[in-house]
């Protein structure tokens, strides 16, 4: 498996209408076993992403999909700037 978790500063004030982009298609990309978008406690702009996928290919494949595509052309200008990002190699637990 292929896992990312990454943190997304919102425009101020842009956070939850970020968040409803980022949901729009959750769950109807292929290989995809999880993706959890959550508001950071502390920050009000912040955004973390995380993402289970079969395999990396699979998550490279999501990037060309239409609807990621819009998402990500819509998104864009409301994020102030990416915070920290790495990438995982999930071994299981409850949802897997």
């Amino acid at each position: 498996m292929f896992g990312l978790i990454g943190k997304f500063n919102a425009v101020a004030g842009q956070r939850d209408a970020l968040i409803a982009i980022l949901l729009e298609n959750a769950g109807q990309m292929p290989g995809c076993h999880s993706y959890v978008v959550a508001k950071d406690a502390k920050d009000a702009d912040a955004i973390w992403v995380t993402e289970v996928w079969d395999s990396q290919q699979s998550h490279r494949a999501s990037l060309s999909l239409p609807s990621v595509q819009q998402a990500i052309a819509r998104g864009k200008p409301l994020i102030a700037s990416f915070g920290e990002f790495n990438t995982t190699e999930p071994m299981g637990g409850h949802g897997l």
